[in-house]
């Protein structure tokens, strides 16, 4: 309950937030699900419905603009880029979105950890800051495995087009397990300041 006032977020005000800047971005999203489904189909909906509901979260957890808007524009960035196969005529894109990705979905995932307050309270600041880096990897490297599981689960089902492979899969999972290094670094970078109450002072610098 605390970490819910904490973020100023429940399920019962939700719809009555204020508009912010990344709300433009989902609204983005929503449009560009009707040329999705006219050039790409079923494939095409539900990559951009899967968008839209992964732009949900941010504004549901009440994170800070920057890692809402971040978040937003790297999942329609990569989600376009797959539609339009720049990952075939881009060879280094596939890689770099992994990356980025991962970490923004790595942070997104400490903060729905810190604010459902199943972690006990820190005494100290080494142990926050060892706490964001194992929680926040260990989270961010399990999301990149799922991922690449719904690549393949995508390309044996859906579309044969999805690019898949030995090679493809271990060089994905690298970047995927970099952006989730450079997550958890990040998560502990911002849990600075008094060892007392550390988890509200770390929320307190993503909310800033």
């Amino acid at each position: 309950m605390a970490a819910r006032e904490a973020s100023g977020v429940s399920p019962g005000n939700l719809t009555s937030m204020p508009l912010t800047a990344p709300d433009t971005l989902r609204v983005l999203a929503a449009v560009t699900l009707v040329p999705a489904v006219v050039n790409h189909g079923v494939i095409g909906l539900a990559l951009i419905l899967l968008v839209l509901g992964g732009c949900m979260v941010p504004r549901a957890l009440g994170t800070t603009a920057w890692l809402d808007a971040a978040f937003c524009s790297a999942a329609l960035f990569a989600a376009w880029a797959a539609l339009l196969d720049w990952y075939v005529s881009v060879e280094w894109l596939d890689l770099a979105v992994h990356t980025v990705f991962t970490a923004l979905l790595g942070l997104l995932a400490w903060q729905l950890l810190l604010r459902s307050g199943v972690l006990a309270e820190p005494t100290t600041l080494l142990a926050a800051r060892l706490g964001a880096v194992v929680f926040t990897t260990t989270m961010a490297t399990t999301l990149a495995a799922l991922w690449e599981i719904g690549e393949w689960l995508g390309h044996n089902h859906l579309d044969s087009s999805i690019q898949v492979g030995y090679q493809d899969t271990l060089s994905d999972l690298a970047a995927g397990v970099l952006g989730a290094l450079a997550a958890g670094m990040l998560a502990a970078a911002v849990a600075a300041g008094s060892p007392q109450p550390v988890t509200a002072t770390v929320e307190d610098e993503y909310a800033r």
